[in-house]
């Protein structure tokens, strides 16, 4: 009997049609997730992680201009119109009131009227690139910058702000930056962990351990954090041990492990931990001669200003600087060093400059420029930037207006500013913009995701292909979102 859009409704022939249906809902999930569906999207990429060696050097699975990131992390929402993005019509239009000033997004409530930048512009480097008086050091640097002026981000609150610079979600429980590329490509050195996150002297950032986190990925790839000042936890050897008894209590704690692991030879989290004790027996030896900056020639110390008296937590700010090099030095694969802290409160021990900025900035921008300025020059004069990128980031930029009856600037995630240096990018070289007040990018806007997606590809992974399933879903870094900016990329 020939089919009549009445027949389609009939009771019975559904029922009969319903198992054929099922099936091919289940024959078409089999085919995608055998990965045998036509499709246009690339397949995914997971590593081959052996439980034994889960850190050891893995190749990328392309090209890559970088085998190292260092990442410099401003927390607290660096002000890119007081420091790098030059905005002339803040300083003819200081005083007035802030077109469409209702429509603001705002974090703390009324906005007063704009504000010129609190430090002067000048013209820097062979390229004449303006940047402020508040970071002269790092400005005289600018020839070696490509400068991203166009950034925004989903959020105008501190600790998601940190979440998604660090993580590319806003919310908690997703995996850094950094443990992404550990997971991805291991490190050059199993004597040393793949991925150290340094803190600033004054504390940890808001997000805290979120900044450095694993979240679903195995614990692994989570950062170690540790500074000059505050040694990794629990690395010293109980007291009263000589180095023979600690070398007897070793070998008989790996017959034991061995013996265990030829009991139960499928048990990949068992394996997993005895790698992690392995390397913190290794940490023992090699993270006590990394950490010690006392090694280094005077000279280095002096440009560095370790010993610098005021302002105070400058002179361990630098020692940080100077344990993130050698850390680089020694083959640690992503190092994530913080300036600013959270609990010192609003703008005390970070860039968050609510209500007094230049007072404030003032003493950050003293901790800051030279450390960091000695940090970037010491990379490029030993060569390592040849294959190391360096990240300088913060979560949002702040108003061009200050708040009402402040003269300190709020939360704009709507526009800032960040920079790369060194392996696979133009130098010098500014993209994007935000308007003539600094208050929106409007010229190739980019998100977050677009920013995780090019540090990615610059050390040879793909973003849409890098994966890691969990529950039912393959995650990834970007989301669904991100593009490489190919603009910035220095040739091959």
């Amino acid at each position: 009997m020939p089919y009549s859009p009445a027949s389609w409704l009939d009771r019975r022939r559904f029922l009969q049609s319903v198992p054929e249906s099922l099936g091919a809902v289940a024959l078409t999930w089999l085919l995608h997730r055998d990965r045998l569906l036509a499709s246009d999207e690339p397949a995914p990429y997971e590593p081959a992680i052996d439980p034994a060696r889960p850190l050891a050097a893995r190749s990328a699975p392309e090209a890559a201009r970088a085998d190292q990131v260092l990442m410099i992390f401003c927390s607290g929402g660096l002000s890119h119109i007081d420091t790098f993005d030059w905005k002339p019509a803040l300083v003819k239009q200081d005083g007035r009131p802030m077109p469409n000033a209702e429509a603001a997004v705002t974090f703390q409530g009324e906005n007063g009227a704009i504000a010129r930048p609190l430090y002067r512009f000048r013209p820097r480097g062979q390229c004449g690139k303006m940047t402020s008086d508040l970071l002269p050091e790092l400005g005289s640097l600018v020839d070696d910058f490509c400068f991203l002026h166009s950034m925004t981000t989903e959020t105008n609150t501190h600790g998601p702000g940190e979440n998604c610079m660090s993580t590319g979600f806003v919310r908690d429980g997703f995996p850094s930056v950094g443990a992404w590329v550990t997971y991805a490509l291991g490190s050059e050195n199993e004597e040393m962990p793949a991925f150290v996150a340094i803190p600033d002297p004054r504390g940890v950032p808001q997000a805290s351990v979120n900044n450095w986190g694993a979240g679903f990925l195995p614990t692994v790839f989570q950062g170690t954090p540790f500074s000059s000042s505050r040694p990794i936890a629990h690395l010293e050897p109980a007291r009263g041990m000589s180095s023979r008894d600690i070398a007897r209590v070793r070998r008989l704690i790996q017959q034991l492990n061995e013996s265990h692991l030829q009991r139960f030879p499928d048990d990949v989290d068992l394996a997993a931990r005895i790698a992690s004790y392995d390397l913190a027996a290794r940490m023992q030896r090699s993270v006590p001669e990394a950490a010690d900056w006392r090694s280094e020639p005077p000279y280095v110390l002096r440009e560095y200003g370790v010993d610098v008296r005021q302002p105070k937590y400058k002179a361990g700010y630098a020692r940080n600087c100077l344990l993130a090099r050698r850390l680089l030095e020694r083959g640690v694969r992503f190092v994530q060093l913080f300036n600013g802290a959270y609990a010192m409160g609003e703008g005390v021990g970070n860039w968050d400059g609510h209500r007094k900025l230049k007072p404030q900035y003032d003493i950050h921008g003293a901790i800051l420029d030279q450390p960091t300025a000695a940090l970037l020059r010491d990379l490029k004069r030993r060569g390592m930037l040849e294959r190391t990128l360096v990240v300088f980031c913060t979560e949002f930029g702040r108003m061009p207006m200050f708040q009402k009856n402040a003269t300190g600037r709020d939360h704009n995630p709507l526009g800032f500013t960040c920079f790369l240096m060194g392996a696979g990018v133009k130098a010098p070289f500014s993209y994007g913009a935000t308007d003539e007040l600094g208050y929106r990018a409007v010229e190739q806007v980019l998100s977050i995701h677009d920013f995780h997606a090019t540090i990615l590809h610059l050390l040879g992974l793909d973003h849409t292909r890098l994966t890691f399933y969990h529950n039912g879903i393959r995650r990834r870094l970007t989301n669904v979102h991100g593009s490489v900016i190919r603009e910035i990329l220095a040739p091959a």
